[in-house]
């Protein structure tokens, strides 16, 4: 597989995770609720300052700045190992992988460089594009937009349950995008396939091999 390839599907699922980003930050109020199929596929509008599914590392300013910084060193590793994954002769999957892991990652840092430059708050008002540099924050500190939502299945612990007896669970709680979505696509299918993905190249055992 060509490195060109690669980076064409690491463009198109930006392209994809940043239409909807855009699509939802001026059309959702924040925590606003749609549902798509029924009740178990929803669209619902948040933000997180940290990692993925909505995790957070914390409040503090710094906090941000170091793991966007963290995501931007990550993303720029990503394309020297995307290449050279290929250039060893690895598998299309492989790479397939890789790129999706690797578009996911750019499609968040873009959240956390730009979106507080060039959007008004999400509160009580639909968000709004502005002139760069008048948004709600500063470089490198932009929330990431978080839209999907599969509350599969819902319903009350029974009360002998230890600790969580009475409580209500949720599967799947966390809210995400599609960002993360391919992120974790990626992974998991390289964990699940690792023998037949991520084994020595072709180019290398054959030379091993003579």
């Amino acid at each position: 597989m060509k490195y060109r390839s690669a980076v064409l599907i690491v463009l198109l699922i930006i392209l994809i995770d940043q239409w909807s980003k855009f699509y939802i930050k001026t059309h959702f109020y924040y925590g606003e609720e749609v549902n798509v199929i029924g009740t178990w596929f929803k669209l619902h509008f948040i933000e997180n300052e940290g990692m993925a599914f909505g995790m957070k590392l914390g409040n503090a300013e710094m906090g941000k700045l170091v793991l966007t910084l963290f995501r931007l060193v990550a993303v720029v590793f990503g394309f020297y190992l995307l290449k050279n994954i290929i250039n060893k002769g690895y598998k299309r999957g492989t790479v397939i992988c890789g790129a999706l892991i690797l578009a996911g990652a750019l499609g968040n840092l873009i959240d956390s460089i730009f979106y507080g430059l060039i959007f008004t708050e999400s509160t009580f008002h639909i968000a709004k594009l502005v002139p760069f540099g008048q948004g709600y924050g500063k470089l490198f500190h932009g929330r990431v937009v978080d839209m999907l939502y599969f509350p599969l299945v819902s319903f009350q612990m029974p009360s002998w349950v230890p600790v969580w007896g009475g409580k209500d669970f949720e599967f799947f709680e966390p809210v995400f995008n599609i960002a993360d979505a391919a992120i974790s696509v990626g992974v998991l299918v390289l964990v699940f396939f690792q023998k037949k993905l991520i084994h020595k190249p072709a180019i290398e055992a054959k030379t091993a091999a003579e």
